[in-house]
């Protein structure tokens, strides 16, 4: 046999080999009415940051970790806050003090003015009979007037005292918020994805010390067709196929269709060339069975989208939904540690 005839059967045997393979190895198409499309896992992303500048004192939890609504996540270095809220608590006393003062004052003031009132009137009422010389009278009328004066003065330091307590009291509680400001809790439950501050660090207002990810808003974007997107309504149940549980779909349902077209991104795959125009298909998983598959929720988690625009077409059986084994993956973050720690 010669060498060129050798060449051709082995070509030939590979190119036979090959389209076997593609036909074994390929995907099965979908049946009329559905579409899919890949896409990664992703969760609305919130920020846990400072409310006012200051060095960060502790980080207690880690990328990875799962928190819970309220748990202390870090906690800001509030010496300089804690003296200055003594400073005035003590003026707060001082006020306080000084409102007794003037309170005191008043008392005193007031029955010196009564004193003077009578004196006077009985000067007023003597001058009519002669015993009293009007010059007298209008001497006691001047210091009945005189002690009035001295009284309204004493009156106004207890008001001034007063708005003095309310001021140290207010700046007490100004203080006070801060240094409970100081304090980062977690505002939902979440896993945290990003530690962006270290202990020791100085933060401006506002500063990140952590992203987190909602554990209870995850979706998928597929990029699919103008043929297929327009047929979507939304509502419509639509799955999601893990790379990470192939076997396992998960339910999930069409809450958003973009009504602007774009290029499909270089990450998404799809069977239609590069420069056709698809419309962004959110499918978002359901909240109350999001919990089932908590701890496989990581953000960039590659898979497949699956939506049905005809709904009158049976899902196919490899699309179906089964329930999940308790025993698939372990939990992650410091819950799994917990549960390793534990005897």
């Amino acid at each position: 046999m010669s060498r060129q005839v050798i060449i051709i059967v082995v070509a030939v045997a590979l190119i036979a080999g090959g389209v076997g393979a593609w036909f074994l190895l390929r995907k099965p198409a979908l049946p009329e009415g559905f579409a899919g499309g890949n896409g990664r896992l992703e969760a609305k992303q919130i920020y846990i940051s400072t409310k006012y500048p200051g060095r960060i004192k502790d980080v207690l939890v880690d990328e990875g970790d799962t928190v819970e609504a309220g748990q202390v996540v870090a906690r800001m270095d509030t010496t300089a806050l804690e003296a200055q809220l003594r400073e005035a608590q003590a003026q707060i006393k001082q006020a306080q003090d000084g409102r007794d003062v003037a309170q005191a004052q008043v008392r005193v003031k007031q029955a010196a003015y009564d004193y003077a009132a009578k004196d006077y009137a009985r000067s007023e009422e003597l001058v009519g009979k002669g015993a009293v010389s009007q010059q007298e009278a209008e001497l006691d009328n001047a210091k009945m007037l005189s002690s009035r004066a001295e009284l309204d003065s004493a009156q106004v330091s207890v008001v001034q005292t007063a708005a003095a307590i309310d001021a140290a009291k207010a700046t007490a509680d100004r203080l006070q918020a801060e240094i409970n400001d100081a304090t980062l809790v977690a505002p939902i439950r979440s896993r945290v994805e990003t530690r962006l501050s270290q202990p020791g660090e100085v933060l401006p207002a506002g500063g990140r010390v952590f992203a987190v990810n909602d554990l209870s808003d995850v979706y998928m974007y597929v990029y699919l067709p103008e043929t297929v997107s327009g047929k979507i309504p939304l509502g419509s149940e639509a799955r999601i196929v893990l790379d990470a549980a192939p076997d396992y779909p998960i339910r999930t349902f069409v809450s958003f269709v973009s009504p602007v077209a774009q290029f499909t991104p270089k990450t998404v795959e799809t069977a239609e060339e590069r420069h056709n125009m698809t419309f962004r298909v959110k499918l978002q998983l359901d909240k109350d069975r999001l919990r089932e598959w908590e701890p496989l929720v990581k953000v960039g988690l590659p898979g497949m989208g699956y939506v049905r625009w005809a709904t009158n077409s049976a899902w196919p059986v490899k699309l179906q939904w089964k329930p999940v084994p308790p025993n698939l993956w372990q939990s992650t973050g410091s819950a799994s540690v917990a549960s390793n720690e534990r005897p």
